[in-house]
């Protein structure tokens, strides 16, 4: 077989993302429509609708899907750090929060992996 024809092996992390990914636009799509009759429904279905198309993307190698992937990674990472004096203000936990942030940091770091920069054609410098 010549290097040309040979398909890209999609890595476990992008498999698994993935279907988190699915599971979150599932749920959200799913508040959504319990809110369509709400003015508010409608951005809950959008989002969960986006959550699938990114999905989609990452499980088949596109590189719009890693852009678009890396992009809400760090608008959520920055909104979480954000978010924090509130929590603190609140006198709720920080746990949750330090954990989401921890796993979106984590997340963002896989996407910049050598070689899953490459399943999605992204050029590793």
């Amino acid at each position: 077989m010549h290097y040309w024809m040979q398909e890209k092996t999609r890595p476990l992390g992008v498999t698994i993302i993935a279907i988190l990914i699915v599971i979150s636009g599932v749920l959200i799509l799913i508040v959504g429509i319990g809110l369509i009759f709400v003015v508010f429904g409608a951005i809950p279905l959008a989002i969960g609708l986006a959550y699938l198309v990114m999905a989609y993307g990452l499980l088949n190698g596109r590189g719009w899907a890693w852009t678009i992937s890396t992009i809400v990674l760090i608008i959520g990472i920055i909104i979480q750090i954000i978010s924090i004096p509130r929590t603190i203000s609140s006198g709720s936990s920080l746990s949750g929060d330090i954990i989401s942030i921890a796993i979106s940091v984590f997340i963002l770091y896989y996407l910049y992996r050598p070689h899953v920069k490459s399943y999605f054609g992204r050029t590793v410098f």
